[in-house]
């Protein structure tokens, strides 16, 4: 029986036909990251799980998250669980139409609109970098944004704004490298021709 490989199952243009699974390794060793992604134009639907290791900043915990980005390549809802030795937290953040916010820790939805965010990203994951990649073709056209982007920290599954960066530095065959700024994180991230990350320097690296 043949099994069709991970690029047999993304079309070049970013565009999949059926789910695949990624898998990406800290390079501490201390961290799994795994989702099943499906891919269909600017559409992501991906469900996965973080598992790390005892650290020094958080100790050990797992986290799940389910993900659903519209056609526009805007974040619909995210579902995110985490649980540690001593707690079990979840959060649900959605976008209604009207670019507000709704993030709901279990006590009711509070209303934001985190300065126009169209993007989420989750502290220690991989993933979730790839969604501005894609939904501004980043990966395959040259170009620059400074975006506001939702940031969920684990394991307590806080919710701030903060700003992120992300240029094109070079677009090959199959792969592209983006420059990302957060903070005091600068780094080049490797992506596919689907915009999914490769290669994030000192977090983690696909296997």
């Amino acid at each position: 029986m043949n099994v069709p490989s991970t690029t047999e199952r993304v079309l070049s243009d970013g565009t999949g036909r059926r789910p695949m699974m990624v898998t990406w390794r800290g390079e501490a060793g201390n961290r799994l990251e795994s989702a099943r992604i499906l891919l269909q134009e600017a559409r992501v639907k991906a469900s996965g799980r973080v598992v790390a290791a005892d650290s020094d900043e958080h100790g050990a915990y797992n986290a799940s998250f389910e993900l659903s980005v519209g056609e526009d390549g805007v974040v619909s809802r995210l579902l995110l669980r985490s649980t540690t030795a001593e707690q079990e937290r979840q959060v649900s953040i959605s976008r209604t139409e009207d670019g507000v916010w709704l993030v709901d820790h279990g006590g009711g939805a509070k209303r934001s609109e985190f300065a126009g965010a169209v993007d989420v990203n989750v502290e220690s994951t991989v993933l979730f970098n790839a969604l501005p990649v894609r939904r501004l073709g980043l990966h395959r056209k040259a170009g620059e944004h400074e975006l506001p982007v939702v940031w969920v920290a684990l394991p307590d599954l806080s919710v701030r704004l903060v700003r992120e960066s992300y240029r094109t530095v070079s677009i090959n065959e199959g792969s592209a490298v983006i420059g990302f700024t957060r903070d005091s994180v600068e780094t080049d991230l490797t992506v596919d021709a689907s915009g999914l990350v490769v290669d994030y320097p000192g977090l983690a690296t696909r296997v």
